[in-house]
């Protein structure tokens, strides 16, 4: 599809996202933004938006500019939503949509990103299929390597990113997995089965999820050509200046180098705008504004990359990059070391899209202090050429440039011409060093750039330059300390000393922005370490003789860890081969809408057009914990163009308050992020401008409770104790050999699902009905808090949910109460007053979806273990305290699972486990995949590691003395076969090399006891409609219900549909929670297909050989009813609390884990080399969709355990609001050998004896937070450091640094303390 936008610019496009309504196009207006739309709606919906920051690629599209002076077209991938319209001009935009679509033919990426079940729910999709299309048309065979690089800035919360890469993989020349380094796929040949991991001998275990002969052939000759008339464009020599006018902004793009100086005349205040990565979030985020935008792209005299004899002269990333590849393959190493350090940090800058976005120039001049290039440059003695209208000049990027001197700052008329980059000397040394909370797309933490230069033959100190980012308000040079150490040797004394000098020069304040104060001063002097290893190695390699080289114990630290591509094993049970072929069950079945995922026609609720006179909803939220409201002042806001109403708590015609839940703040605020009010306009955009112009005045209130520790404090619960015990745990503790007590904290969670809470509200006509369309895991609750707000019946209105872009447990009842704000707001112009009948369109932007919705529960435990001293434990003592926030939501429930679940596989006679939700002021804490599981049993972990090292055993060995090892009872007095769970954790250490790994057992199945219903149609042409009570989340869950279908009434699957799930068919639906939604649901589809099945028997028995077709029809001649109705009453639990004991749980899920890490002692960060996982999955329906689950389960586990962390205030304000402060992990973090078995038992309760898995991965994650504490414990215990230490979750890089004890860490201490002495 190709469309041209012509008015004063032609940009040629095969799709837009959303834009502006209204006459003229605001020159700020982004590609994607927001729910707005362009001045010509296109409706082409495949680009989403999800962050608004750049920073997660759901928005990746692809822009094509021809260059005239090389005649070639260059593609390169951009995040919409920071690319303004207007800098669009003469460039061709693809969006997914242009690559392929159902309705014409698909596209060979999109295809196999689908068939390698690459997509789960589908949100990111479109993305990742830009991203690797882009590379396409770049490199037609790429390398495994560019595939992982090229995914690099897109993140997924729900596949684990392994079958995404391999679906890139096969493009790649050759595909062979190579394992083991032998050039030869592991499963080639016969006799290899037995190397490959976790094989079982005793059944036929298959290895294949698709197959590659379905796969349409790639031919890169058939792409779309790139518009003849932008290539005219581009060449035309009369080209003129272009100007965008809007109401408050005007966008200029210069016609040439003179034009552009002219302008900066002009306006000398105006930004340059070329990728408008640092402008772009600064408007969007910090509410800058500019008059007037210059933009010059595509001027020749700009883009640029030339090498001479003394260094190389460059502007854009993209192009310097590529560049500088090319230097150092033909130059000698010695010339190109500040080059190798560029390319180093080039790699893991932000992702591809925001690599190929940005330009040297912009990111040198706005200095920020994170930079990782200008440090280097600043090393290299790079030099800026600026031009003007009154001529050239050179200024040195040196210390005074990059703190902002003012006699080193660029004049407001001037622009940078180029960077000169110096070649390196034989006796110079330059490095580029950082650490981040994760490899690649994320900021560093602290980043240095260093160099030193040698007198010729001589270990003797000419000149030393150390530039540090990320340690002040700029990038920060310790020139003091540099002058003092010129003319030393290069020995460990000057590191000592230059240790010492450098911590005295660089301070940091304890209140400094970004905490983590001793770590960034730990950082400082370990990048120095290892910079000074560096450069020894290097001189040992330029005369071995005359300078020795670096002990063998530090080789280590030479190297950052490689990037690789991601590969590994999938094994399941082969299906029967006597099972009839059309039977799909047990099949590794495709997601029934993949292919409507890779192709952008998923339609998401945001994807919906819009409808006539619909208005948006902001949300005006409180900025304090615990206050009273003494005003709201909403005239400014409704004083504002476009703005119809703003709604507050005396708005609401039912309960503003309803089982514990607080719709709109009244009186008085309990947690910052509570809706206080929301503003309702023509258009998202005013909304969102009139809700800040609402005024609140507060009056603080006592308490403030914001920690479990000050919960504790002021006796605040949310709830009773729950309790589980056997045995008498006091009198135990008397007759063991010893005793040891401790305490783990364990942080909360972001559920970061790639669709942020969305919800449309649809008045009809009469009846005070409402149709309601949002992402929900329950529709009832929806339902049922909608009715209680509007003071309605539940049977007015109609719940709809198609797909949810993620979930993992935030869309319970989170969008139960949104949805309840949303119809208030819709009320008022929906039921009250006919004359307007409005709509309300209500999506939460990620920043106020990470406020308002909280996630995971914060965990303090204590524990208190007696035991034996051969391992045996005798008596445990657990406390379990969460965080809940300031109202009930799942709290409670979560604590329930939490203490049923904490013996985790261990056996221990006398046992009791306590456990109380914390009321806070902080946002309603609420499920999230796991239940509760994934904090509490690190507790459990953390005193069998406490035990081991008491003891002299390793854990594994404390663990398997400990294992039930027979049928037994457990605590809660539930009966429990332990034999499938000790045949995965027999087969995990036989099978996967666990002695220099580490491992993690669990039996972790929140599930929970809910009804399903289920209504199914089978029309006269013989096609079938099922629909269920469960929802689609991207578990695969409708998919896996037409399987069910199509085995119970014979019929293949292309017969079935399966459209959405909604109240007006299945009422009072359970919520699609705790791996139960195929359990329930596909009883409850099979029930109502076995009832026709039986009504059809007389029929079929008449004409056995008839077709499906033929017994359809005259079954409706012969008035046999075509629908029905299944039902299933769920599973039969139960719980008594007050004894403490019950059958909690219809069956469990048994798994084991084993991951090898690599940790860097001197920064903290680790590096995930391998993992297995053995899951018990008894019979999987779809081996695809549960394998997708359970590695998507682990990456997301892996994230909580690690770099997954979240940043409050003292005052209970979020700072971590977005991808660029939350870190979850990205395609570089998942294991570089990820290799998952699916083992099989037997589950006659459940549906086909399947079991339900989503959940129970979650906890296998924590086998990377295990491996991490061992590696931790040996470099402790190298340094003399033997005694028993708590490592609790997450293991952030500054948690892994600073519990590395050791010299570095030690003289950062010591300084704070004599400081705090002097202080």
């Amino acid at each position: 599809m190709r469309l041209c936008l012509k008015k004063a610019s032609l940009t040629c496009l095969s799709g837009l996202r959303r834009g502006n309504r209204g006459s003229g196009v605001p020159p700020t207006l982004n590609l994607c933004r927001e729910s707005q739309l362009p001045t010509l709606r296109f409706h082409l919906t495949g680009t989403k938006y999800s962050c608004g920051s750049g920073g997660c690629g759901a928005c990746t599209v692809m822009v094509s500019r021809y260059d005239p002076k090389t005649k070639k077209i260059h593609h390169y991938p951009v995040t919409a939503c920071l690319v303004p319209i207007c800098s669009l001009h003469g460039a061709a935009v693809t969006t997914v949509e242009g690559v392929g679509s159902m309705k014409t033919r698909l596209h060979p990426v999109q295809e196999r990103l689908a068939k390698c079940h690459g997509t789960q729910c589908g949100f990111c999709s479109p993305g990742m299929v830009m991203s690797i299309y882009t590379l396409l048309r770049n490199h037609p065979e790429p390398t495994p390597e560019q595939i992982t690089e090229a995914l690099g800035g897109n993140l997924c919360r729900c596949t684990g990113y392994r079958p995404i890469v391999e679906s890139g993989k096969t493009f790649c020349e050759s595909t062979v997995c190579q394992m083991k380094g032998s050039g030869k796929c592991c499963m080639d040949q016969e006799e290899n089965i037995s190397e490959v991991p976790f094989v079982f001998c005793f059944v036929e275990m298959c290895t294949k999820l698709y197959n590659e002969d379905e796969f349409q052939p790639f031919d890169p000759t058939q792409e779309p050509v790139f518009p003849p008339e932008l290539i005219r464009m581009a060449e035309d020599p009369n080209k003129r200046r272009l100007t965008f006018r809007g109401k408050r902004t005007t966008w200029i793009t210069p016609v040439n180098l003179n034009d552009l100086l002219e302008l900066k005349t002009s306006f000398p205040e105006a930004p340059i705008i070329m990728g408008n990565t640092a402008v772009g979030p600064s408007i969007k985020f910090r509410d800058e504004f500019h008059p007037v935008f210059i933009s010059p792209l595509g001027l020749q005299e700009l883009y640029f990359v030339d090498s001479t004899d003394d260094g190389t002269r460059g502007y854009s990333l993209a192009q310097l990059n590529d560049a500088l590849h090319f230097i150092v393959s033909e130059q000698p190493k010695e010339k190109t070391k500040t080059y190798h350090a560029l390319l180093k940090h080039l790699r893991t800058l932000a992702g591809a899209q925001i690599r190929n976005m940005a330009t040297l120039g912009g990111h040198v001049v706005s200095r920020p202090n994170y930079s990782d290039l200008n440090p280097i440059l600043a090393a290299g003695n790079a030099t800026i050429n600026l031009i003007s209208k009154e001529g050239k000049r050179q200024i040195p990027l040196d210390g005074r440039f990059l703190e902002k001197s003012p006699e080193a700052n660029l004049k407001s008329e001037e622009t940078v011409l180029s960077v000169y980059i110096l070649h390196s000397t034989q006796w110079h040394f330059v490095s580029g060093l950082r650490i981040a909370q994760r490899q690649e797309n994320a900021f560093a933490i602290v980043n240095a750039g260093m160099s030193v230069k040698f007198e010729d033959g001589t270990d003797t100190i000419k000149e030393l330059q150390m530039f540090y980012g990320s340690v002040g308000p700029t990038v920060v040079s310790a020139s003091k300390t540099c002058q003092q150490l010129i003319g030393r040797k290069w020995n460990d004394q000057m590191l000592s000393d230059a240790c010492r000098l450098v911590l005295d020069e660089i301070y940091i304040p304890p209140d400094a922005e970004g905490g983590m104060v001793e770590y960034r001063r730990t950082l400082i002097i370990s990048l120095l370490f290892k910079f000074y290893l560096k450069v020894r190695r290097g001189l040992n390699k330029m005369d071995p003789h005359k300078f020795p080289d670096i002990p063998e114990k530090f080789v280590s630290a030479l190297e950052d860890f490689p990037i690789e591509t991601p590969q590994g094993i999938q094994m399941f049970q082969c299906v029967d081969p006597h099972q009839p072929p059309q039977d799909p069950v047990g099949h590794p079945v495709m997601h029934q809408s993949a292919i409507k995922h890779t192709t952008g026609e998923a339609v998401f609720v945001d994807d919906m057009p819009p409808i006539s006179q619909e208005l948006f909803l902001a949300v005006v939220t409180s900025t304090r914990a615990h206050a009273k409201i003494i005003l709201i002042d909403t005239s400014a806001a409704l004083a504002l163009p476009g703005v119809v109403d703003v709604i507050t708590a005396e708005d609401v015609p039912g309960d503003n308050s309803y089982q514990g839940e607080i719709f709109y703040a009244q009186n008085e605020v309990i947690c910052v992020g509570q809706i206080v009010c929301t503003v309702a306009a023509d258009t998202y955009a005013h909304a969102k401008e009139a809700a800040k112009k609402v005024r609140i005045v507060y009056e603080d209130l006592e308490p403030r409770i914001i920690t479990i520790e000050q919960a504790l404090e002021h006796n605040s619960f949310l709830s009773a104790e729950k309790k589980i015990e056997q045995g008498d745990v006091e009198q135990a503790f008397k007759y063991v050999d010893q005793i040891i007590e401790g305490k783990v904290h364990v942080e909360g969670q972001e559920h970061f699902y790639m669709e942020t809470q969305t919800i449309l509200a649809i008045p009809q006509e009469e009846d005070k009905e409402m149709v309601c369309t949002y992402v929900t895991l329950g529709t009832y609750l929806f339902q049922e808090y909608v009715a209680a707000a509007l003071n309605i019946p539940r049977n007015r209105i109609a719940c709809h949910t198609k797909r949810a872009g993620g979930a993992f447990g935030g869309k319970v009842s989170k969008p139960a109460l949104l949805g309840a704000v949303s119809a208030v707001a819709g009320r008022r112009h929906l039921f009250i007053s006919y004359r307007t009948g409005r709509p309300i369109r209500f999506i939460l932007e990620r920043g106020d979806d990470m406020l308002i919705t909280a996630g995971r529960h914060p965990l303090l435990g204590k524990y208190k273990i007696g035991f034996m001293n051969n391992g045996v434990i005798k008596a445990a003592d657990i406390e379990y305290y969460i965080n809940g926030g300031c109202s009930p939501d799942e709290s409670e429930l979560v604590m329930e699972f939490m203490v049923l679940r904490s013996e985790n596989a261990y056996y221990i006679p006398n046992f009791r486990c306590r456990g109380r939700p914390c009321k806070t002021n902080l946002p309603s804490n609420t499920a999230f995949r796991g239940f509760g599981f994934p904090q509490g049993i690190v507790v459990g972990e953390a005193y069998i590691t406490a035990v081991a090292s008491q003891c002299d055993l390793t854990p594994e060995q404390v663990k398997e003395i400990n294992m039930y090892k027979r049928t037994s009872r457990t605590a809660h007095k539930q009966t429990f076969n332990p034999e499938p769970l000790r045949r995965c954790w027999k087969e995990c250490l036989e099978k996967s090399s666990f002695s220099a790994r580490k491992l993690a057992l669990g039996c972790p199945q929140p599930l929970q006891s809910g009804e399903a219903a289920a209504l199914v149609h089978i029309y006269l042409d013989g096609s079938v409609l099922v629909s269920h009570s469960g929802c689609e989340l991207g578990q695969g869950l409708h998919t896996k219900m037409i399987q069910v279908a199509s085995r119970e009434l014979n019929i293949p699957e292309s017969y079935i549909h399966l459209s959405e799930t909604n109240t007006t068919t299945v009422s009072n639906a359970t919520f699609t929670a705790g791996s139960m939604g195929a359990d329930i649901n596909g009883k409850a589809v099979q029930n109502a297909c076995q009832i026709l099945k039986a009504r059809l028997e007389p029929v079929i028995r008449k004409n056995p050989r008839g077709t499906w077709e033929a017994w359809i029809s005259e079954a409706y001649k012969e008035s046999i009813s075509l629908s029905t109705t299944g039902y299933f009453k769920g599973y039969q639990t139960n719980m008594d609390w007050k004894k403490g004991e019950g059958n909690a749980f219809p069956y469990f899920v048994y798994g084991a884990s084993c991951s090898e890490v690599e940790v860097d002692c001197l920064t903290g960060a680790h590096k995930l080399l391998r993992t297995d996982i053995f899951m018990d999955a008894a019979f999987s329906i779809n081996p695809a969709v549960d394998i997708g689950q359970i590695e998507g389960a682990f990456v997301q586990g892996m994230g909580f355990y690690t770099i997954e962390e979240l940043k409050y205030s003292p005052e209970g304000v979020l700072y971590s609001r977005g991808p660029d402060d939350y870190k979850i992990p990205t395609v570089t973090e998942i294991p570089e050998e990820f290799n998952v078995t699916l083992v099989r038992s037997q589950n006659p309760i459940a549906i086909y004896s399947s079991k339900g898995l989503g959940e129970a991965g979650m906890f296998l994650g924590s086998s990377v937070l295990f491996a991490i504490y061992d590696a931790v414990a040996a470099a402790r215990r190298e340094r003399g450091l033997t005694k028993t230490f708590t490592l609790s979750s997450p293991a952030t890089p500054e948690l892994i640094r600073m519990t590395c004890v050791d010299q570095f860490t030690d003289m950062v201490r010591l300084v704070r303390r004599v400081t705090l002495n002097i202080l």
